[in-house]
């Protein structure tokens, strides 16, 4: 049932990466900026979305991890939808209403699954309520995840959107350092609460017991 479970985890922490990334490219889109449609990225075919790291490696050794004991946990990204912010009706505005489109993608998505748990699922113990938990716990850590105010989440363009002029560019400029920031919270163990929250928020929505 683990590598089952492990499977489907996958392919739906693949197909929710690309939704969030097509949400992106939408809404580029109703604000004017064609660049997504363009280059062919508004697909739910993964083959233009996929990552190397984020899409294959990552999630990759997540498997290989919990095969042998480790969490179920998985995570990744896919490659991000191009953006030029001069085709933009409002740059600054529009591009926080961007970051936004994403997050919400993945919100709407564990919402959908939450509601497919409590309507269809008779019983916690089975496979398809195990596939829903994680497949809810999947997009509301890539939700709350990239609303995290450092460069390059979508939280940081939300956070930039909002700020005066003068602060926001003063705020752009860790943008070079996103990946360590993260790096170091993630090898850290800040964003483990993050985590445990999620997996429980996930148990309230689809009401089957913590999985983590």
């Amino acid at each position: 049932m683990r590598i089952v479970v492990l499977l489907f985890s996958l392919v739906v922490l693949l197909f929710s990466i690309i939704i969030h990334e097509c949400a992106h490219g939408l809404a580029a889109e109703r604000r004017g900026d064609p660049t997504a449609r363009m280059q062919g990225r508004i697909t739910l075919n993964p083959i233009p979305h996929l990552d190397p790291i984020g899409s294959i490696l990552l999630p990759g050794i997540m498997i290989l991890m919990s095969l042998f004991g480790g969490s179920l946990f998985m995570f990744g990204w896919a490659k991000p939808i191009p953006i030029n912010p001069y085709n933009l009706n409002n740059p600054k505005r529009d591009m926080m209403w961007i970051g936004l489109s994403g997050c919400a993608a993945n919100f709407g998505i564990a919402l959908v699954l939450s509601l497919l748990a409590r309507i269809l699922v008779t019983t916690t113990v089975s496979l398809g309520a195990v596939i829903l938990f994680f497949g809810v716990s999947i997009n509301l850590i890539l939700a709350f995840f990239n609303l995290i105010p450092i460069p390059p989440l979508d939280g940081s363009k939300i956070l930039t959107g909002i700020l005066p002029e003068r602060y926001a560019y003063t705020f752009s400029r860790i943008e070079p350092f996103g990946f360590i920031i993260l790096f170091i919270l993630l090898l850290g163990g800040a964003l483990n609460f993050l985590f445990l929250g999620v997996a429980r928020l996930a148990a309230i929505l689809t009401g089957m017991p913590f999985y983590f």
